[in-house]
């Protein structure tokens, strides 16, 4: 409710917002909203003029808030030009209605409700009508332009004219009728227009005064070209409608506009030098439009480091205008191409979190730093693209990418960068683990871990590399995995950045649990509801998905079917978000995997298989062993729980199967898992000499490893 008072402006001064990043703020008042009005019974209507001026933040909001009106008693009607093409327009299932023009009839209606009924204004307002052609603001911005020009005298609704009709003159076009009421306006209440306009459609007296103009309002306010929209505190105003804006911002000299837009950049950073950063987005677009396109780029660029860990998707928009700028520098300057090139790299490293295809602009960025030789900027961009493949649940393909990004790293021979692209790399191979995987992982990640080498400005890069050799080293049994992983999750906590904990934990815990390595003890549990806490204040999808995930697979473990419940909703909005885009498909088979297995374990093993089948196939299929091992044996087990005639040759099929899968000799977390399985097998088919065989090797196996899940489960075996 703190959110929801703040974004309609009647908030407390006094009460302090929770701190939450801008992308989850819209997440949570969305849900609000929408649950508002899936509870209401009473009919309603909802009204959205003029679309076509919407800024992006207020049009992802409200097409967010109109998912829900098909299953409510409501309608939503959204007004805008056709030139109009964004989300409000492509609501699905809506009607478009095509307005034309008013007719004759009820043109003449509306300017006699302007004018008045007096025989003064008889022919005048016949002029009127057909002048306006249909447009009723048009019609209404000549009868205020004509009472301000003195041709009528009175009030709206009651005028009579003093001049006679054929002596007047009308404006062209609602442009021309605008300029022409600016035109009239005394110096000073012009010159506080036109700097308003610069600043934008919202401003405050305090800012026109510190580009040094002494405002006049209360003429703009008289004259209906501006409307006060806050009187407490510092009062601010809008434009009455963003045409006048427009028209006041273009009939400006442009070396004049340009001075004010210089100014105004100056004065942001004068009035809070310790907010730079925050304010990096507005001075840079002052900059641009001041023609100052160098420094603008710096600022753009700078905008965006500053959202990078807070709002992704205005860090993107950032870089995006950055290269914007970049592009419209003359093609003979000598700094252009690298302005080019710095953008981009960040743009691709980015895209897959903010649902933007990287692959057409890789390609474009690669063909820029070959022009140049910027190895790096080119290795920054493929981090992106390994990413973009995960997202798409090509799994070989991102481990391909992977090595070739970290040859182009290895052969610049920078740390700091191997270390800060590295970390994607190692998460396509620790999904894979084909041969020679594990040794990349393990190299990769010690360089990583050496470089940062405990400094608290690499604590969220050390925490994901932590995790990551301590995955690698449960795999092959290496000493150490659990120091690596405790201490891990310890410094990302610490952290400000969403994704590195959300990584953190994801990887301790939802390859560590799956596999049998880690328990889903309490402790395990309070870590992983604080990541989950963490990401739902924050603006990355990721992190949300990715921190819901592990709370999902921990929950499922549980004895509790309440809790279990909760882990199955935790899925299910993984799942959502896997098909939408907004988590990586390589995962969605897992999902699928737990899901399926809940289903079993409630009583429904036949409803269940057919899941789990295609869950598996779909993650040897697409080389993803890593999932593979541990969601082969949820299967087999089901199967064997089933004991339906079939199961025990399908369960050691599977089993096969997974045992023929190429992989890193030494893989001994796949090792334990096929020693379990064989367990099982022979326990099925009642030979008791192999089960005892496979069970003791088994419970030796598990213990020597130190691996919690597997020890409960080997002396869970009779």
């Amino acid at each position: 409710m703190l959110l929801f008072e703040d974004l309609l402006g009647i908030a407390d001064p006094e009460v302090a917002l929770p701190k939450i990043d801008p992308d989850a703020r819209r997440r949570r008042l969305t849900a609000l909203v929408n649950t508002a009005s899936l509870a209401r019974n009473t009919p309603v209507i909802y009204v959205i003029e003029d679309a076509h001026w919407i800024d992006e933040v207020s049009e992802s909001m409200l097409a967010d808030f109109l998912t829900v009106i098909p299953q409510t008693a409501s309608l939503a009607l959204i007004t805008y030009r056709p030139e109009y093409a964004g989300k409000l327009s492509r609501v699905p299932g809506a009607q478009r209605v095509a307005l034309a023009p008013l007719t004759d009839p009820e043109t003449a209606t509306l300017v006699t409700e302007l004018l008045g009924s007096d025989p003064s204004v008889g022919e005048l307002g016949q002029k009127i009508a057909e002048r306006a052609a249909g447009n009723p603001f048009f019609a209404e911005e000549m009868v205020r332009e004509l009472a301000e020009r003195g041709v009528l005298r009175g009030k709206r609704g009651t005028y009579m004219s003093t001049a006679d009709v054929a002596e007047v003159s009308m404006p062209a076009t609602v442009q021309a009728t605008i300029a022409a009421r600016i035109d009239r306006l005394n110096p000073k209440a012009k010159q506080t227009l036109s700097a308003a306009a610069v600043i934008g459609a919202k401003f405050s007296r305090d800012l026109l005064e510190a580009l040094g103009i002494d405002p006049v309002l209360e003429d703009l306010l008289g004259g209906e070209l501006i409307d006060q929209i806050r009187f407490t505190r510092q009062p601010e105003y809008v434009f009455h409608h963003p045409l006048i804006r427009t028209v006041a911002y273009e009939a400006q000299l442009k070396s004049d506009r340009a001075e004010l837009h210089r100014r105004l950049a100056a004065a942001i950073q004068a009035r809070a030098p310790t907010t730079a950063e925050e304010n990096a987005a507005l001075i840079a677009e002052h900059l641009e439009a001041a023609g100052d396109l160098h420094v603008a780029h710096g600022w753009h660029m700078r905008a965006g480091g500053w959202a990078f860990t807070r709002d992704i998707a205005a860090a993107y928009l950032s870089w995006q205008r950055a290269a914007d700028v970049a592009d419209a520098l003359p093609a003979a300057d000598p700094a252009r191409t690298v302005m080019r090139i710095a953008p981009r790299a960040l743009l691709c490293a980015n895209g897959y979190r903010v649902h933007a295809s990287v692959a057409g602009r890789f390609e474009e960025l690669r063909e820029l730093c070959d022009e140049v030789g910027d190895k790096a900027s080119l290795a920054t961009g493929m981090m992106g693209l390994v990413a973009e493949h995960l997202l798409h649940a090509r799994v070989r393909e991102a481990s391909r990418v992977a090595s070739e990004q970290m040859a182009l790293v290895e052969s610049i021979g920078n740390p700091l960068l191997t270390m800060g692209l590295s970390l994607a790399a190692i998460e396509a191979k620790i999904y894979t683990l084909e041969p020679g995987a594990i040794g990349d992982v393990l190299r990769w990640s010690q360089n990583a871990i050496d470089v940062a080498d405990g400094n608290p400005a690499f604590g969220w890069a050390l925490a994901v590399a932590l995790t990551e050799r301590g995955t690698a080293r449960w795999c092959v049994g290496s000493q150490g995995w659990r120091h690596d992983l405790d201490q891990a999750v310890a410094l990302a906590s610490k952290t400000d950045y969403p994704l590195a904990q959300a990584l953190a934990v994801a990887i301790k815990y939802v390859c560590a649990i799956s596999a049998g390595v880690l328990l889903a003890d309490e402790a395990a549990l309070r870590e992983i509801d604080e990541a989950v806490q963490f990401a739902e204040r924050s603006s990355d999808d990721y992190a949300l998905a990715l921190s819901r995930l592990t709370l999902g697979v921990a929950l499922l473990q549980q004895d509790s079917p309440a809790e279990r419940q909760r882990g199955l909703e935790a899925l299910a909005q993984v799942r959502d978000m896997c098909l939408h885009g907004r988590m990586w498909l390589s995962e969605l088979p897992g999902v699928e995997v737990w899901t399926a297995r809940e289903k079993a374990r409630t009583g429904d093993p036949d409803g269940a298989l057919p899941l789990m089948r295609k869950a598996v196939q779909d993650l040897l299929d697409m080389g993803s062993l890593g999932h593979g091992i541990p969601c082969t044996g949820v299967l087999v087990e089901t199967l064997l729980g089933r004991a339906e005639e079939g199961d025990v040759q399908e369960a050691q099929a599977a089993i096969d199967r997974l045992a023929a899968v190429p992989a890193d000799e030494g893989l001994v977390s796949r090792d334990i898992w096929l020693l379990r399985l064989h367990a099982l097998l022979a326990q099925a088919r009642r030979d008791e000499a192999a089960y005892r065989g496979y069970r003791d090797r088994y419970r030796d196996m598990a213990k020597t490893l130190g691996y919690e899940g597997h020890i409960a489960w080997a002396e869970a075996m009779p």
